[in-house]
């Protein structure tokens, strides 16, 4: 299949798959913008499929420019340090590549329902660059004329954007705001995306934007994205978890994976039994009125103790909710996430965040991962 496909009168590109022997096109938005290949895949502008599930019910966009993201972040594919070694457009995310389409074409397929009604829910996802403010609010308008059905959520990038920005998105018809934060604790912020690695970004600057998200968005209408294998404790990203509940949002988990190109790339993937316990603490905290406070920690910060009555505890393990991915709800079940990110923070030989429903035997692994055995049951 050619990385490259035009149109009829051969005048504008349409769609670019990521292909290292070719010449990167220049694309820009809001004329293009970079999709998910799971995405790609359930629009039917990339062949194939998942492994256990037949597609991703969120479409995930990424602002694209060839100066890429002014951004540092050493886990991140999309990083500047990488400007030598890969075009942005050619930059692996989340572990996948992301295809680059003409907004006009994509909007095209979803007014005349190439996902077959499967997507649930659309996410704009900005970057570090000074044009993703305005141009997100262009994507955010044009997609709201053809597909309003369909909720947006904001991915944001506080660095550049002040509380009217935020304050005109859900105007525009923003249903849901989420703050990258990543890192859970100051100094791993620091260490990993601040200006310790020449990066703009400042752990101030997103926990007041997660601030104006509460006030702007309300209850059940912001989120933040938290990375789990960073080298925090279990306690610490458990403690953010149960800040960013009391204050009326979401936590959405990441399982840290070692991003082939980024500076951290020699890292290991987090621990299975870390980022298990973590799953069903996060789980507990946000849908099942479980508290940080009522959990035992060891000397580690490791949890020994749930503080959740067992049979209770047991029901929830054996549901398989706790362990699939974590994100902006879709219309099915607000539990259970429409932003599934088909292997995003692994391979399908090793799952951690599930894109689809746990059986049995799922569980029964997950059980095995999480040692479930040394742990203690509240009354």
């Amino acid at each position: 299949m050619s990385a490259v496909v035009q149109e009829s009168n051969a005048q504008s590109l349409t769609f670019y798959r990521p292909d290292y022997f070719v010449k990167t096109p220049e694309m820009r938005s809001p004329e293009y913008v970079q999709l998910s290949t799971a995405a790609a895949i359930t629009l039917g502008l990339v062949p194939g499929v998942m492994h256990r599930t037949a597609c991703t019910h969120c479409l995930n966009l990424l602002m694209t420019y060839p100066e890429g993201c002014r951004a540092n972040c050493t886990y991140c594919g999309l990083a500047r340090h990488r400007e030598e070694s890969r075009d942005y457009a050619d930059r692996n995310f989340i572990r996948v590549d992301w295809p680059t389409v003409r907004v006009d074409d994509m909007l095209e397929r979803i007014a005349r329902g190439g996902d077959k009604g499967q997507f649930q829910r659309m996410c704009i996802s900005m970057i570090t660059h000074p044009d993703s403010d305005h141009d997100t609010q262009v994507m955010l308008k044009r997609w709201m004329e053809v597909a309003p059905h369909i909720p947006v959520s904001i991915l944001s990038n506080p660095t550049t954007m002040d509380k009217q920005d935020l304050i005109d998105l859900k105007a525009m018809g923003a249903d849901i705001f989420t703050v990258a934060l990543d890192a859970v604790t100051p100094e791993i912020f620091e260490r990993t995306r601040g200006k310790t690695v020449q990066s703009p970004h400042s752990w101030d600057k997103y926990w007041l934007t997660i601030e104006w998200a509460a006030e702007i968005y309300g209850p059940e209408k912001f989120g933040a994205h938290l990375i789990c294998g960073m080298g925090e404790t279990e306690q610490e990203i458990l403690e953010v978890c149960q800040k960013m509940k009391d204050m009326g949002g979401h936590n959405h988990m990441f399982a840290f994976f070692p991003e082939k190109g980024s500076m951290m790339e020699d890292w290991d993937p987090v621990p299975q039994d870390h980022w298990r316990r973590v799953q069903l603490g996060r789980f507990l905290i946000d849908y099942a009125g479980g508290r940080y406070e009522d959990m035992g920690f060891d000397a580690h910060g490791r949890v020994e103790d749930f503080g959740y009555p067992r049979d209770e505890l047991e029901a929830i393990i054996r549901s398989g909710k706790p362990f699939q991915t974590s994100g902006c709800p879709g219309k099915d079940d607000e539990e259970v996430s429409a932003c599934n990110r088909p292997y995003g923070d692994s391979s399908p030989s090793d799952i951690r965040s599930f894109p689809f429903s746990l059986n049995k035997d799922d569980v029964e692994i997950v059980r095995r991962q999480m040692r479930l055995q040394d742990l203690q049951f509240g009354d």
